[in-house]
């Protein structure tokens, strides 16, 4: 035999994978060659179903810019007037040009700077740093083109006065010297210890002066402190040289030594914000972009920071950044968000990349409404082509996995397809919102992210949970009522299904992160312990939050039933208003929900406090609510979220596209938090019903919706979808024969199939917590399970009833391949199953064939 890989498809028939054709060989020793392109269900069954995989990377370099020395119409510097104040300040500069279309772009690293007396400032790079105090004039050439601005320098014979937490401690945080692999983490690194991210800068200044009997700092001596000799590498040091012994920072440490140390006034003036300019810019392929980033104090001061702030990119195959806030971009289009922080504020640039040119000028693809307006308006900017309107087929059965998570029956196909309305895509969408199978599959989808888990709440409270839910769901109850009727529920839990989301392990702390995280779309847990890396919440902010929970208590109940698992049983309340201490300083907390209003004991009274969070919660002008809830159902029905993560909204993670955002969650407000209303929207857009198809403007678009979004079915949707298909329903403990996998509320049923494919295990409020990647496992299993070599050959399934009756074999595989792909047989389908029907008997041909099916690309994704 041949050195090919093999697996088993079916029992009578083996798949050898060579190169440009498979064969078939039966268990009787005779096989069958057929073109390799010819035969797609098999070869989707060893491409996609053995896991192989490819994740092209593309090497991101940074190209000259296209625009070098391009005739242009105007330049333009930022800031417009450069002041400089004492020794050590520095001024990063923005230089835009125009060009005679009205293009702008950076010319900043490209341009001719002059001083005209070198005297009072001088140029490095693209900083100017002043020499003496003075004024002096800075010419800017380029493209034949010349501008002027006044550089101001005052106090440079002083060195400003250094306070610890404005200038040092922006030091450890952008070298990295505070981050959890270095000496932010835990232990420390060799003995030396700084807060993660800096958020103790107290302790941090302690540990420089007197920890190790003050060894790190030299101060008769400041050049020779052993600080500084580390961080220029003149002595080893396990994270290397972190700065050069000429740099302004290297000076800065020295001269904060000469002063002695000093902690700061305490009413030094604090940083309240960050500015970046710019804060959103077209850029071509192949070109750069410096930015520039202030740092704003609380006495309206102003600082320039950009050599001082950390920089990271969302979509580095896009645009790159380094750490003196230099962009540079590929030639992929997309956008990217450069992300910067300083000293704990945060903000974000956003970087749109168009093709260099549009592939085709078609005429713009008709709208069907206002979503597709504002992705139409996105990929305009982009210059790309949206790809063209799926089938039929493909858009029935696409909209009844996303809305039921079942397969389309057959019936209703043939006759959806046979229909000539102009509307009866809008009406398909209608009959679907209306189906029992929603409530089923819809539960099950916020079962996953309110973690209803018998092994933490119980069975009992875990099935109260899960039929509240259904209820919820079945009357299509405004989403915002339930929400608030779940965050203030007090009582007995075997009783009333709400309350059981405060049981199972939940502390304060954990009610803070799982609520802010399923509900507003913000993650806490790294503000418990210190300021959040990449947002404005600190440890205030989440122990602010933690304090709605501070009263809530659990009390087990008992009755005189001895067979009765009383511990199933508790009676949830709150006691009221009570305080929350910092668990670092122990000074309280005030209560407050992250960007919400403070509460005051007063406010509280006697009351829960719950109902204050829950007002300002589900409120319709809370800023994170609403856009949540409809980024969420986006990715249900789009492949991919506006926002990724989906419960991630933090302001340096923008959507793709702010507006489409905004206006869903105007239309959630404006629907009465309507989830069908806007699930319906979706759907009806031309954007839902786009092909999977890409053309040439739109291969490597992942972000903006210009083609379908092609993802695997979720592991209970799959396991049903081979029931339905095969005709034979699955059978699972304790539960009555004929229930779907969708309806199951019990996360912990027994399932091979489940677990292999990845259900979620519901101990985080995190969607991603259900697992979506190809394994072997998952492979193997489709290819050799018994448990669907059974379903296939099951006398009461559906290949056992067709084949009783008096259908021809072309009639036969057409209802296969209604009943498994939602669609007609193609010639592909065709070819491979007359091959199989004319060199197998009919039973054997016929199984063979569905086993194939089952293991299509077609079957086994939302395309």
């Amino acid at each position: 035999m041949p050195d090919h890989s093999s697996v088993r498809v079916h029992s009578s028939v083996w798949v050898h994978m060579g190169q440009g054709h498979s064969t078939l060989t039966t268990c009787r020793g005779s096989s069958m060659m057929t073109s390799f392109n010819e035969v797609n269900v098999i070869r989707q069954l060893g491409i996609c179903l053995l896991g192989l995989v490819c994740l092209l990377s593309t090497s991101l370099a940074a190209a000259e810019p296209t625009t070098t020395g391009a005739e242009v119409t105007a330049l333009q510097i930022s800031p417009a007037v450069i002041e400089l104040d004492g020794q050590n300040r520095r001024q990063q500069l923005v230089v835009t040009a125009t060009s005679p279309t009205g293009l702008q772009f950076d010319v900043t690293h490209l341009c001719e700077l002059v001083v005209r007396q070198p005297t009072v400032a001088t140029i490095q790079g693209s900083l100017i740093l002043g020499t003496a105090s003075g004024t002096t004039d800075l010419e800017i050439h380029y493209g034949g083109q010349q501008h002027a601005t006044q550089v101001v320098v005052t106090d440079l014979e002083t060195y400003p006065a250094i306070d610890f937490q404005n200038d040092i401690m922006p030091l450890f945080s952008k070298r990295g010297c505070n981050s959890g692999g270095c000496h932010g983490k835990q232990s420390g690194q060799n003995g030396f210890k700084l807060s993660v991210f800096g958020f103790d800068a107290r302790a941090d200044y302690g540990a420089l002066l007197k920890e190790a009997r003050g060894r790190r700092i030299f101060p008769a001596a400041p050049e020779r402190s052993l600080l500084l000799r580390k961080a220029i590498g003149t002595v080893p040091h396990g994270g290397g040289a972190r700065m050069t012994p000429d740099s302004l920072d290297a000076e800065l440490l020295v001269q904060w030594i000469y002063q002695g140390m000093p902690w700061g006034s305490p009413n030094a003036p604090r940083v309240t914000r960050i500015e970046i300019d710019p804060a959103e810019r077209v850029l071509q392929p192949g070109s750069e972009q410096q930015l520039r980033v202030t740092a704003i104090f609380n006495n309206g001061s102003r600082r320039d920071v950009t050599s001082e702030a950390a920089y990271t990119s969302n979509a580095e195959l896009v645009a790159q950044t380094n750490q003196t806030g230099r962009i540079a971009t590929g030639n992929r289009p997309g956008e990217a968000a450069i992300t910067i922080n300083y000293m704990g504020h945060v903000g974000a640039a956003r970087m749109l990349i168009p093709r260099s040119q549009s592939d085709n000028e078609n005429t713009p693809p008709p709208v069907h409404n206002r979503i597709d307006e504002l992705v139409l308006n996105k990929l305009d900017k982009l210059r790309i082509t949206p790809s063209e309107l799926c089938d039929d087929a493909t858009f029935f059965r696409r909209i009844h996995l996303h809305t039921l998570g079942s397969l389309p029956d057959p019936s209703a196909l043939r006759s959806f397809l046979k229909d000539d309305a102009s509307d009866k895509r809008r009406l398909a969408v209608d009959r679907v919102l209306k189906r029992d199978e929603y409530t089923d599959f819809w539960t099950l989808k916020w079962a996953d992210i309110m973690m209803v888990n018998a092994e933490t709440l119980g069975e009992r409270g875990a099935y109260a949970l899960h039929t509240w839910l259904r209820q919820q769901f079945a009357t299509n109850r405004p989403y915002d009522e339930w929400v608030r009727e779940l965050l203030t529920a007090s009582g007995n839990s075997g009783k009333y299904g709400p309350v059981n989301f405060f049981r199972g392990e939940q502390t304060k702390e954990d009610l803070t992160k799982t609520i802010s995280q399923a509900f507003l779309g913000i993650r806490m847990d790294c503000a418990q312990c210190h300021h959040h890396p990449f947002e404005k919440w600190g440890q205030e902010d989440f122990y602010g939050m933690a304090g709605f929970f501070n009263g809530l208590e659990k009390k087990t109940l008992q009755d005189s039933n001895p067979y009765d698992n009383s511990a199933d049983r508790e009676l949830v309340f709150h006691r009221g208003f009570r305080e929350t201490q910092h668990p670092t300083t122990g000074v309280p907390v005030p209560m407050r929900a992250p960007g919400g209003p403070l509460i005051t004991a007063a406010m509280v009274d006697d009351q829960d406090p719950r109902v204050l969070l829950a007002d300002w919660t589900t409120a319709d002008d809370n800023p994170y609510f609403a856009r949540l809830v409809v980024n969420r159902i986006w990715k249900s029905f789009m492949g991919r979220a506006l926002v990724e993560p989906e419960d991630d909204l933090r302001s340096t993670n923008p959507a793709t596209n702010e507006p489409l955002l905004d206006y869903l969650a105007e239309q959630m407000v404006s629907s009465g938090f309507d989830l069908k209303a806007v699930m319906r929207m979706i759907m009806q857009s031309r954007t839902y019903q786009l092909s999977s198809q890409t053309n040439a403007t739109n291969r490597d678009d992942n972000q903006n919706f210009s083609h379908f979004v092609v993802k695997r079915l979720p592991a209970e949707v799959l396991l049903d979808a081979i029931s339905k298909a095969t005709g034979t329903p699955d059978s699972f403990d304790g539960m009555p024969k004929g229930t779907r996998a969708i309806q199951l509320w019990d996360n912990r049923m027994p399932s091979y199939f489940l677990e292999t494919f990845g259900r979620s295990e519901r101990k985080s409020p995190c969607e991603c917590a259900k697992s979506s990647e190809p394994t072997m496992a998952q492979a193997l299993h489709l290819m050799n399970a018994p448990e669907i070599d059974a379903k296939i050959s099951h006398p009461e399934g559906r290949l056992a009833k067709l084949q009783a009756e008096t259908i021809s074999d072309e009639k036969l595989v057409e209802e296969l391949c209604l009943a498994v792909l939602g669609r007609f047989p193609g010639d592909k389908e065709k070819r491979v199953a007359g091959t199989l029907f004319r060199d197998y008997p009919r039973p054997q041909a016929a199984e063979d064939f569905l086993w194939a099916l089952l293991n299509s690309y077609d079957f086994l994704f939302i395309r």
